[in-house]
């Protein structure tokens, strides 16, 4: 296991492009931590840097105590799984499982020890014999999990490795990447897009935007307390609904409906953040805000309904019993302390 530190990291490519712009991070020993952004980020850079598959422009990367920018990937005791699996297909799974061993000179005993390990960890025995085009892709994806595994490294970085399998697949190996943090108890980054991976892998997440870190924190501090706007509108599907507006002697005001917020937040210019499941419906004659439905999507568990408010595109997401068709007048408030308020000019959190 190991400690990795990032201290001031820069990526910036020829043409001038600021993939990296001053990230500051430590990844704990043993710990599962998620990068996670929209694409071009960011994200996929710092992990290659890690990796040793990109060079540092400016700033420092440790592994443990040791400095290692300019470090070859191979000696820096890291295994990497990759989106698109990079298996051999000329070579059988027990030998892509090999692979990385032969090439370090394992001697065969424990070779064929580590690869029978793997193998049962993974399922994998009954799949040794056979060539990557005869595999499923989450049978393949396995394989690259195993290839990684068996070289026991200090740290597992892994490249959005989910985003070709189908959804139920990619909810079992999530799941089975997950248990395999808990047995192996090695530090792992993990890249995604997908804030549903992020959530339900990440013991801390790293939300990036535009090259930049937005925030560090639990999941479920980044659901409750988003730094900023982009945070909240980033984490959480549906997403966070914002309402632009101001606040006058502790009142929140928005064309269609008031809020009292204190008198903690200073009068000016601001937006309001409010969760899908922080709009409840109001049938008393004191609603909060009036609207009516454009679309009900009825989903067994939950009903997710959406509407406009002014002219902007709001969610609620309500409980299964409320029975609501497109064209109906809804009734809402708002839990509450169960909103936020945003800067308007720099999207910082205020309360």
């Amino acid at each position: 296991m190991a400690r990795i530190t990032l201290a001031d990291l820069h990526k910036t490519y020829p043409n001038g492009f600021e993939a990296v712009r001053s990230a500051n991070l430590e990844v704990r020993d043993g710990e599962f931590l998620v990068l996670v952004g929209p694409s071009g980020c960011g994200k996929s850079t710092t992990l290659r840097m890690i990796a040793g598959l990109e060079d540092v422009t400016a700033g420092e990367i440790r592994i443990g105590d040791r400095m290692v920018n300019d470090v070859p990937p191979g000696r820096r005791d890291v295994a990497m799984v990759f989106q698109n699996y990079a298996l051999y297909p000329h070579m059988t799974v027990r030998q892509n499982l090999s692979f990385g061993l032969r090439m370090r000179k394992t001697p065969r005993a424990e070779i064929a020890e580590r690869v029978d390990h793997t193998a049962r960890m993974l399922s994998l025995e009954a799949l040794l014999d056979r060539r990557p085009r005869q595999l499923s892709g989450g049978e393949r994806q396995r394989v690259a999990l195993g290839r990684a595994i068996v070289r026991q490294p200090a740290v597992f970085l892994f490249d959005e490795p989910l985003s070709n399998l189908d959804a139920n697949l990619r909810v079992a190996t999530r799941t089975q990447i997950a248990r395999l943090h808990q047995r192996l108890q090695t530090t792992m980054i993990y890249v995604t897009h997908d804030q549903v991976e992020a959530m339900t892998l990440g013991e801390r997440i790293v939300v990036m935007n535009e090259g930049r870190i937005q925030q560090v924190d639990t999941p479920m501090n980044l659901y409750a307390k988003p730094a900023n706007r982009f945070v909240a509108g980033f984490i959480g599907s549906p997403p966070m609904n914002f309402f632009p507006g101001r606040v006058d002697q502790g009142r929140f005001v928005h064309p269609a409906f008031t809020l009292r917020v204190g008198s903690v937040i200073a009068d000016g210019e601001v937006v309001l953040g409010v969760r899908p499941e922080d709009l409840i419906v109001k049938p008393d004659s004191t609603p909060l805000l009036e609207t009516v439905v454009d679309v009900v999507e009825q989903m067994g568990h939950e009903t997710i309904v959406y509407f406009t408010l002014g002219q902007l595109d709001a969610v609620a997401r309500l409980a299964p019993q409320e029975a609501c068709r497109a064209g109906d007048r809804l009734q809402l408030g708002i839990r509450p302390d169960r909103w936020h308020l945003f800067a308007a000019s720099d999207g910082r959190r205020l309360n």
